[in-house]
Order: C-alpha cells, then structure tokens, then sequence
C-alpha cells in the first residue's frame, strides 16, 4: 500500500496501516538515531518521540512521498535534543554502571578481547570525515535501511552512497590495518 493511502488510514484510527509505517520506517529512525552516538534508552526514546510528533501530524503531512525526509529530519533534531539535554545531566558514583556483572556474562578475556577489536574500529572510525562517520553508522542498522533511507536522513544523492561507501569502508581498513602494524 502506498504511503499517502496508509497516512489517511493511520489518520482515520486503522492501527494495521499505523503497524505498517511503523514497519516501513523504523530502521530508518533508528539509523538516524545511532549515527548519533546514542545509548539505547536514549535512541528509543528519540525514535519513540519522532512518532508521537508523527502521530501529531498525520493531517498535515502535505506531500507522503517526502514522509522519509520528515522522520530523518525530525529524529535528527530529537537527537540534538537529547544530546543537548544529556550533557547538562551529570552521573553519580552511584550509577548502575559501578556496580558488578551478572554471573552469567561471558569472562573477562572474551569481552576484552571483544572490546579491544571493537575499540580498534571505533578508532578507526572516528579518524574517518564526518561525511564518512554518517554515512557508516547510519548503514550499520539492523536491518540495513534502503539507499533511499539513506539518501533521505543524510540529504545525498542514491547514486552516491555505494561509491561513497566503498571509498570509507576502504579508509577505515587502512586506519585499522596501520593501528595493528599489520
């Protein structure tokens, strides 16, 4: 079913074409939502926001087929938001982090061993241009948004995105390889 038909019809109160954008454009919010650093609680509550307003508008969503570029543009200010909201908030040694793990976590040298790889990429990442930090974290989503997702929440061109990807994904084993001397 076509966007504009599922927009009337969520409008109207049909919960099965309300199920269904959601559907269609919850990895795109959420790809947004992490290219954005953000921790899962906080995504969540940035994707669960972007459909409250969503729900607020459905009426005056004027043009369906720009709907993509609504959501990407108003999960990214969401982001700002929390992102601006997080930094005045200060935690407490009291935090949940300090206290110990479960038993049932797996030891100590898989988990550092999983981190040190995961932090080699970080790294590696972030000596990447912006451009190319966006572009990756937004494609890293599961499941992986459609280049016209893409396209909309990072305003490129479709055409684009392969080559750009290529050219970053090739940086990134480069910064990864010359940090491991390999």
């Amino acid at each position: 079913m076509d966007t504009t038909k599922l927009l009337e019809l969520a409008a109207d109160g049909d919960q099965a074409a309300w199920d269904a954008l959601v559907d269609r454009y919850s990895s795109l919010l959420w790809s947004v939502a992490r290219a954005h650093r953000l921790g899962d609680a906080d995504a969540a509550d940035v994707v669960q926001t972007t459909w409250l307003k969503l729900v607020e508008n459905l009426r005056r969503i004027q043009d369906p087929a720009r709907l993509p570029g609504w959501l990407a543009t108003t999960v990214r200010h969401e982001c700002l938001r929390q992102i601006r909201r997080a930094e005045r908030e200060r935690p407490t040694p009291d935090d949940e982090s300090w206290r110990g793990r479960p038993a049932d976590e797996p030891g100590v040298d898989t988990s550092l061993l999983r981190e040190e790889r995961n932090a080699g990429l970080w790294r590696g990442l972030a000596k990447l241009s912006e451009q190319c930090q966006r572009l990756l974290r937004v494609l890293m989503a599961d499941p992986a948004p459609s280049y016209a997702e893409v396209s909309a929440a990072l305003d490129v061109p479709v055409g684009s995105i392969g080559p750009t990807r290529q050219r970053c994904l090739r940086r990134l084993r480069e910064h990864v390889r010359t940090e491991d001397g390999s």
